[in-house]
């Protein structure tokens, strides 16, 4: 089955066919298997009959939009997304991390910045599968996560399903209890790359990670946020064997 474009299947998703020729020729040059869609309906189409394991999504679509493509996408499956948006807003940015996007470029931009990028969430997502030895788990507040199958169980025993990013977040302040980790601090422990000054990533996943273990639990504040310093998490915690 070898041959050159064995590489990870990516779906690029825009209206603009230009683009879609360009990025498809270029990533299937650097060894990518390309799928191209013009659209959400082409979109679904062809997550439905191919193993994709990255999607590379417009925002501005006809008919439904790439944020709430991207949200429906997220609602079934944790593949990872890359938005492109001809609006370089940071508002723009935000929202699309909000319905979970991995990484996010604003058009117009260099063919080998998306190349980077993609690779960068692909090497994510990759060792996220990888089976991790340690079967380390860590207990606070009634809650536990276990570093090795990557799951996370409410107080009450029912699971939490968390997207890649916030589990990572969160297992960075469960390891640091009572330690206060600034922005910076948690991007690199989170995402291995240096943040630019208006990075405000963190803040979304945090707002978004509290949202989710809220539901699940009456305490009030598990990730609490230090004034001009960062977050950490309260509440006893430790190591459980």
């Amino acid at each position: 089955m070898g041959g050159m474009n064995d590489g990870p299947h990516i779906l690029v998703v825009d209206d603009d066919r230009e683009i879609r020729d360009l990025l498809a020729r270029f990533l299937r040059r650097h060894g990518f298997r390309v799928t191209a869609a013009a659209d959400g309906r082409e979109m679904f189409e062809a997550l439905a009959t191919g193993r994709i394991q990255l999607i590379v999504l417009d925002l501005m679509l006809p008919g439904e939009d790439g944020l709430s493509l991207c949200r429906r996408v997220r609602g079934a499956s944790d593949v990872p997304i890359v938005m492109l948006t001809a609006l370089g807003e940071d508002t723009d940015r935000i929202v699309g991390l909000e319905m979970g996007a991995d990484d996010y470029l604003a058009k117009p931009f260099n063919p080998r910045e998306l190349l980077a990028r993609v690779r960068a969430v692909l090497r994510r997502a990759q060792s996220r599968s990888e089976p991790v030895q340690t079967g380390r788990q860590i207990a606070f507040s009634g809650w536990m996560l276990d570093a090795g199958t990557r799951g996370v169980t409410a107080p009450d025993g029912t699971p939490v399903a968390l997207t890649a990013g916030e589990f990572d977040l969160l297992l960075a302040l469960a390891e640091r209890p009572g330690r206060v980790l600034s922005r910076d601090q948690l991007l690199d422990l989170t995402r291995g790359r240096e943040a630019g000054p208006f990075d405000r990533s963190i803040d979304v996943q945090v707002s978004r990670l509290r949202r989710k273990l809220g539901e699940h639990h009456m305490e009030p504040e598990l990730i609490k946020t230090v004034r001009g310093g960062g977050y950490m998490l309260a509440g006893p915690s430790g190591p459980r064997r």
